[in-house]
C-alpha cells in the first residue's frame, strides 16, 4: 500500500500517484502506554503513520497535565527513520513562551488554541518564522468566525471534536456540520492547501463520517493504541472505515 503515495513531509501533506490528497490517520500519544511509549510510536509508523500527535497540556487552560519537549526530542529520530511528522499541540494558556523549546526539540508543526492567543497573527507568524508548519486550533463551542482573519496564514486548521484535556471521550455530532462549514469556508476562499484535522472521539464508528465531512487529517489515540488488539490491526480497521485498505 505504501508504494502507492509519495511523501512531502516538508508540507505534511502526502498525495497519490494521480495527485489527490490522501487522508491521513494521525496518532495520538496521549492514549499510549508511556511506559513502552518509543515501541508503541514505533508499531504505528511501522504500520504506515506519518504524523504523530503530541498533546501538551499545562493544567490551566485545560484540566490535565500532560508531557513536555523532552518527549518530542526523544521521538524525534524515532520519527525520522520514517519520514514522519511529529505535530504538537498545545493546550496551554501563553503558548508563545513554549514555541522555541518544541521546535528545537524536534517539532515538525505546531498549533495553538485561538483560545488562548489575543495576538493570534503574531503567534502564527512566531511559528512560520522558526520553520515550521502552523496551525489553529479552536474548541467545540468557539465559531468559526474566530478564524476568519487567520485562516490566510495557516497550514491546518485543528478541529476539536471533544472538550480538550482528556482521551477517550465522546465524538460531539455537531463537529460534523462545522467541518462541513470550514470545508466550505476554505474552497470558497480558493484555500483548499489548507488541511483540516479533527482530534477527539476519532473511531471506527466516526471517522468515516469526519471524513466524508471534509477532514484531511484524522487524529485517533485510543482507537490506536489499546489492549483489544493490536496497533496495526487497529490502524486497519480505521483504514476500512474510510474506504482505505
Amino acid at each position: 500500500m505504501r508504494q502507492n503515495f509519495v511523501a512531502d513531509s516538508s508540507k505534511g501533506r502526502w498525495m497519490s500517484r494521480s495527485g489527490k490528497e490522501k487522508i491521513q490517520i494521525a496518532a495520538s500519544i496521549l492514549s499510549a502506554n508511556f511506559s513502552r511509549l518509543g515501541d508503541q510510536v514505533k508499531q504505528a509508523l511501522d504500520a504506515g503513520i506519518k504524523w504523530i500527535h503530541v498533546d501538551v497540556m499545562d493544567g490551566h487552560f485545560v484540566p490535565n497535565l500532560s508531557m513536555g519537549s523532552e518527549v518530542v526530542r526523544s521521538l524525534r529520530p524515532i520519527a525520522d527513520k520514517f519520514d514522519a511528522l511529529l505535530h504538537v499541540h498545545l493546550m496551554v494558556m501563553e503558548p508563545e513562551r513554549y514555541l522555541v523549546d518544541f521546535v528545537h526539540a524536534g517539532a515538525s508543526s505546531v498549533s495553538v488554541h485561538v483560545e488562548t492567543c489575543p495576538h493570534l497573527h503574531r503567534t502564527i507568524q512566531e511559528i512560520r518564522a522558526l520553520g515550521v508548519r502552523s496551525g489553529v486550533a479552536l474548541n467545540p463551542a468557539t465559531p468559526l468566525a474566530a478564524l476568519e482573519e487567520i485562516l490566510i496564514e495557516v497550514d491546518f486548521v485543528l478541529v476539536m471534536s471533544v472538550e480538550p484535556g482528556f482521551g477517550g471521550q465522546e465524538f460531539i455530532p455537531s463537529s460534523l456540520d462545522k467541518i462541513v462549514r470550514l470545508r466550505r469556508m476554505l474552497t470558497e476562499r480558493s484555500l483548499d492547501r489548507v488541511q483540516i484535522a479533527v482530534d477527539g472521539g476519532i473511531h471506527i464508528q466516526t471517522i468515516g463520517p469526519v471524513a466524508r465531512a471534509g477532514a484531511t487529517v484524522l487524529v485517533a489515540g485510543s482507537a490506536i493504541f489499546n489492549d483489544h488488539a493490536s496497533v496495526a490491526d487497529n490502524l486497519q480497521e480505521l483504514r476500512a472505515a474510510i474506504g482505505e485498505t
